[in-house]
Formats: structure tokens, sequence, C-alpha cells
């Protein structure tokens, strides 16, 4: 997914007084993965390495990448996807998780979520390489979809395997990056890190609380604000304090391209082959795992906002969803984002 909206507030003269800076700053630690970065805020314990946590971190990430990125020509993920039709892949341990669970998402939501996307993304310019953004013939979009089917895959979880039927190409850019922000803090929680947020591009991960005790605090931002940041109180459409959670921002105003006047998102349905088309402006998800949060926002993007909302309201997932709405945008929630709120609000 291409995350955007949300970021840690920062200090009360770049936010116009919705945080103020509290005494002492939590120690930041950063770097670069995916096409993007990574930020740490951290209370770091006692007599911890803080060089050797950075190094650490940069690992756990750069396994991501060595295990999933369709931009790698080495990656498990390349070779998987290179792999002759019939034959069985082993796959690492972390790569098969994130598999499976692309599987079972897919198999939820009838194909609307579906991790053989590949084919669709690559046609529409959105994927690895060099690509012209313009709108496919339909044939080629009949061809790329002859290869779509999250069904063809199995799995053979004693030997952590996966079969590659045949011209069948993964791509799990809508999950690896809630992916790696688990693993970042599963790092931490290992090393004793007890107080942290980690921020891949916006996918975000909390626990504990900064120095004074006080919660991490996050803003989503108003779609259409500036790339990846919060500057300014009218670029905030809220703000939750997040503890021990994840959440995750999708939204339709970047990574788009126009042809002939008309916009298309990266945002592609499987079923269709073709750009999502609806009222949907961002999706916004608060999970125990960052890569749950990840992945709903692609689900709710594709099934459209009624189905969306319902689909994450069985099963009990706190969602935001701004719909445009003429010159403006309008809130949808489910029951458990507004308990999120209701909790936040000053005097409860």
């Amino acid at each position: 997914m291409f995350t955007v909206a949300i970021r840690w507030l920062l200090c009360a003269s770049i936010l116009l007084g919705l945080a103020a800076c509290a005494s002492p700053q939590p120690t930041t630690l950063h770097g670069r993965t995916m096409g993007t970065t990574w930020t740490v805020k951290l209370v770091v314990p006692k007599g911890a390495d803080v060089a050797d946590l950075e190094r650490g971190i940069q690992a756990e990430v750069d396994r991501v990448v060595a295990q999933m990125s369709t931009y790698e020509k080495d990656s498990d993920l390349s070779r998987y996807n290179r792999a002759p039709a019939g034959t069985w892949q082993a796959l690492p341990p972390e790569f098969f998780a994130v598999l499976d669970y692309a599987l079972a998402l897919a198999h939820d939501t009838g194909g609307a979520y579906d991790p053989t996307v590949g084919p669709l993304v690559n046609l529409w310019g959105f994927g690895p390489g060099t690509h012209e953004h313009k709108v496919p013939a339909q044939a080629d979009i009949d061809a790329a979809r002859a290869r779509i089917g999250w069904q063809r895959i199995r799995l053979d979880r004693e030997q952590r395997r996966a079969l590659q039927p045949g011209d069948v190409y993964v791509d799990l850019s809508s999950i690896a990056k809630g992916f790696g922000t688990d693993q970042i803090a599963r790092f931490l929680d290992r090393r004793g890190v007890e107080n942290y947020l980690v921020d891949i591009s916006g996918e975000l991960r909390a626990h504990g609380a900064r120095p004074d005790g006080s919660p991490w605090q996050v803003a989503i931002e108003k779609p259409g604000a500036a790339a990846g940041e919060v500057e300014r109180a009218d670029q905030v459409q809220r703000v939750l304090a997040l503890q021990n959670r994840s959440i995750a921002t999708s939204g339709d105003y970047r990574h788009v391209f126009e042809d002939a006047g008309r916009s298309y998102s990266h945002h592609i349905d499987p079923r269709t082959g073709w750009p999502v088309e609806h009222r949907i402006a961002s999706v916004t998800t608060v999970a125990a795992d960052c890569m749950q949060a990840d992945a709903m926002g692609t689900t709710i993007m594709v099934l459209g906002p009624e189905a969306g909302l319902a689909f994450a309201e069985r099963r009990g997932m706190a969602v935001l969803i701004l719909l445009h709405e003429g010159g403006g945008f309008v809130e949808r929630m489910t029951p458990a984002f507004a308990a999120l709120l209701a909790a936040a609000a000053p005097g409860e």
C-alpha cells in the first residue's frame, strides 16, 4: 500500500498548539527502506547501545526487502515469481507468514484483496521498473487478469513451501511496509525497549509512552496535505493517542496519474482489472498489528465505502473512511473507531 497521512504530533510551534513538546525528548533513530524512510522514536533503556539498536533496526527492514521486494531481482519473492510452473518453492519464515495472511484475506474478501494482482499493477505502471502511465488496451487488461488468482497458490505449512502454478506474479507491496513496521517493533521488544513509536512512511506502531509518561499521539492528515507531512493545524483531520496499537492510512490522492483529464489510482481491483472508482479519499485503520492495518486500507479501497465499512464492522475493526463530498470530505467510521475517539475525548 502507498501509505499516507499519519505522523506523530510535533512541537506546538509546528502544529499550532495541537501538541506541546514534552521534556525530556525521546531519542530518534532513522534510516532508509522500501524506497522511503523509517523513523523510530524511543526511550533508550539504561545501558543500551543506541548505535547497535539503529543497526539492528536497519537489519530487520533489510531482511524484509531481501525477502519480499518486487524491485529486487534477487529477492525471495522475485525468485518465486520466476520459478517454473509446478514447482514448490521453499520460503523464509517471514515471507511465508505474510503470504499466508495475504491468501487468507483474499479468501475472506472474495478476491477483492489478491496478492497475485502484480501483473495488473505493472500493466498500469505502478510496479517496478520504468512504465508509461497510460490506460492499457482492454485486451492487455484481459491478458493480465488471466494470470491472476490467489486460489492457484497452494501452501505446504509443514515444509514452509509455496507452489508456483505457472506465471503467477505475487506483489506484497500492500502489506510489506506494515509487516516491516511490526518486525522493528518485535526487535525492540527483544532488546528490552519498552517505549517506542515506529514509522515506515506512515505505517505506525506504538508501545508504552513518551519519556514524560504521556501517550504517543499521531495526527491523521486531511487528504491533499503536503506529502507525508503534518505542518499546520488545518492539515489535521483527527488526533489519536496510540497505545500498544498500530495505525495505517491509504489514500487515493497520491500515486495516481491522469489520462485524458481522468485520474487513475494505484488501487487496482483484481476482479475487474481497472483502478477503483468511488468516493473514498482515504482509509485509516487502527489494529494490533501494522500488517493487518496496512492490508485493510487496500481491502476497503477496493471494496468501496459501503461494502468496505461493513467488512470492517463484521470483524470489529477500528476504521475511519473519508469520502469526497462536494468540495470537502465527510467521515464514516466503524463503532470500534468511534470508541477510540470517545476514549480520547477530554473529560472521558
